[in-house]
C-alpha cells in the first residue's frame, strides 16, 4: 500500500511539474508594403462552380486586412522532441462552391485527414509533397467523404484538383501539435510549449520560398513573437 501511495504521488508530482514547465507562444504576422490586387478566380468552366456563388470569389493566397494584418500564415516550432499521442480526432478538408476549406491547415503524422464533396459536380484532389506518399483520387458528387494521412512530418506543402486548376489548398504535416493558424487580424497563439530552445518559423504561402525562422524560448508563462513580411523591391 505505502509502495502504492509513493506511485501516485510521484505521478502527481510529475503531472505539476510538466504542466509548470510548460509556456505559451503568441503573437501578430503582418505585412509591410503595398498589398497585391485581389485576383478574382475564373470558375465559368463548370456551371456548378459559377452557380455556387452569387458575387466573385477571389484567390485566398493573400489575406490581409487595412492594419496589414496577415491571416492564414502558418506558424510551428521545428526540432521538438514530442513522445505524445496521435490525435484520435480527424481534421477536416471540404470541398465546397469549388474551392477548398480551408485554404490553409496544419495536421498531424499519422492523423486521419477527412476529405469532403459538398458540390454536386466531380474532384480530383492530388497531393503534392515531396517526403509524404502522393495521392490522387477522383471524388465524383457521388463520392462524398475520402479518408488519407500522411505519415511524415513536412513543411507546407499544396493539394490542388486536376479538375478546377483555381482550387488549391496547403498543409502543414507536423510531428506535434504546436503550431497555429493566424486569424483574420493576423494573431495566433500555441499553447502548452515545453520549456526550452526552438526554432519557430512563419509560413505563407506568397512568401513560401522565403518564411522567416527565428530562435524562441519558452518558458512558463507566455512568450510574444512576432513576424513582419516585406514586400520586395524591384530590382
Amino acid at each position: 500500500m505505502n509502495l502504492f501511495k509513493t506511485s501516485i504521488s510521484f505521478l502527481i508530482l510529475f503531472y505539476f511539474l510538466s504542466e509548470s514547465n510548460a509556456g505559451d507562444i503568441k503573437g501578430n504576422v503582418k505585412y509591410d508594403g503595398k498589398p497585391p490586387k485581389k485576383k478574382p478566380l475564373r470558375m465559368d468552366a463548370d456551371p456548378v462552380c459559377g452557380a455556387a456563388h452569387s458575387e466573385k470569389v477571389f484567390s485566398e493566397s493573400f489575406k490581409v486586412n487595412d492594419k496589414g494584418e496577415l491571416a492564414e500564415c502558418i506558424v510551428y516550432l521545428k526540432n521538438v522532441n514530442y513522445s505524445g499521442k496521435t490525435p484520435s480526432s480527424s481534421v477536416e478538408l471540404d470541398q465546397n462552391g469549388c474551392v477548398y476549406s480551408p485554404h490553409v491547415f496544419g495536421i498531424q503524422s499519422g492523423q486521419e485527414l477527412l476529405i469532403k464533396n459538398s458540390d454536386a459536380t466531380l474532384h480530383n484532389i492530388h497531393s503534392m509533397p515531396k517526403k509524404n506518399k502522393e495521392f490522387n483520387f477522383a471524388m465524383p458528387k457521388v463520392l462524398k467523404t475520402k479518408k488519407s494521412k500522411f505519415d511524415k512530418s513536412e513543411d507546407p506543402f499544396y493539394m490542388k484538383c486536376d479538375v478546377h486548376p483555381w482550387m488549391k489548398t496547403w498543409v502543414l504535416v507536423s510531428d506535434h501539435p504546436y503550431f497555429a493558424i493566424t486569424d483574420t487580424n493576423g494573431n495566433y497563439e500555441i499553447k502548452g510549449v515545453p520549456a526550452g530552445t526552438y526554432e519557430v518559423t512563419c509560413w505563407q504561402e506568397k512568401f513560401k520560398k522565403n518564411p522567416i525562422t527565428n530562435t524562441i524560448t519558452v518558458g512558463e508563462g507566455s512568450v510574444t513573437k512576432d513576424f513582419t513580411f516585406t514586400r520586395p523591391k524591384k530590382k
